[in-house]
C-alpha cells in the first residue's frame, strides 16, 4: 500500500464504508467554503449591507455555518451509526459552553446590581 492510498483510504471512527473518504476536493470544497464564511463576515461587519442591529445576527449566523463546515469537510463528522458517541459527545461540549457563558453572564449582571455604586470624588 503506498502513502497515497493509505492517506486517502483511511477512515475516521464511525464512517462507514459505503460513505465517502477525505480527498482533495473535499478538502478543497471546505476551505473554499471557509474562507467564503470568513469573507462574508468581514464583509457583514465593515459594511452598511445589513441593518446595523441586525449585523450580531448575521454574524453568529456565518459562525454556525462556519462551524458546520468544519465538522463535516475537516472533522468529517457523518451520519453513520457509530458516529452516534460523537454528535453526543459535541453536544455534550456545546452544552457545557452555553452553560459556563450564560452562568458567568448571570453572576456579572447580578453582580452589577447589587455592588454599591463608590461616590465620585
Amino acid at each position: 500500500m503506498s502513502a497515497r492510498e493509505h492517506i486517502f483510504e483511511d477512515r475516521t471512527p464511525g464512517v462507514e464504508e459505503h460513505e465517502a473518504t477525505a480527498s482533495y476536493l473535499s478538502y478543497t470544497a471546505g476551505l473554499a467554503l471557509a474562507i467564503l464564511a470568513t469573507i462574508a463576515s468581514f464583509i457583514v461587519s465593515q459594511t452598511d449591507l445589513l441593518w446595523p442591529p441586525g449585523i450580531p445576527v448575521g454574524l453568529i449566523v456565518l459562525a454556525f455555518a462556519q462551524i458546520g463546515v468544519h465538522l463535516v469537510f475537516f472533522l468529517h463528522l457523518g451520519s453513520g451509526p457509530d458516529n452516534t458517541n460523537n454528535i453526543l459527545a459535541l453536544a455534550f461540549g456545546v452544552l457545557i459552553v452555553f452553560l459556563v457563558i450564560a452562568g458567568s453572564i448571570w453572576i456579572i449582571a447580578n453582580l452589577n446590581t447589587n455592588l454599591m455604586m463608590m461616590p465620585a470624588h
